[in-house]
């Protein structure tokens, strides 16, 4: 069993993340969708040109939490979280977390997407 078929992180349901905050060090805690891609976790957003506060954290702090909360299957998972920024590994990964989301815009979300991989521990 790989971590992208552990109940409640199959894509279904949105999970939680909690960062450590990049300059207060206190828990910053957001729901955020999860995409299982060939057998590893992902998550991303919706493409913008700003860079979010909780992508920050995990540059400074790459621990996270994953707050699963699909019930009967609720828990925390310590994780370590990889920005991708690598274009290739973008453009590899993105094209299925649009086709989960209907959208046709690839190269906006390649552009302006966050996408980090998540390895639980």
């Amino acid at each position: 069993m790989t971590a992208a078929t552990l109940p409640g992180l199959d894509g279904r349901r949105p999970i939680d993340i909690t960062t450590t905050g990049r300059h207060t060090g206190k828990p910053r805690r957001i729901e955020i969708a999860i995409h299982p891609i060939n057998g590893r976790l992902y998550v991303s957003g919706m493409p913008s040109r700003r860079t979010r506060a909780w992508i920050y954290n995990l540059e400074t702090d790459p621990r996270l939490t994953v707050h699963v909360k699909q019930p009967g299957a609720e828990r925390d998972l310590p994780a370590t979280a990889r920005v991708i920024t690598d274009e290739a590994e973008r453009r590899e990964i993105i094209p299925h977390v649009a086709a989960r989301w209907g959208r046709t815009d690839i190269e906006t979300m390649v552009e302006f997407s966050p996408l980090i991989e998540v390895v639980l521990d």
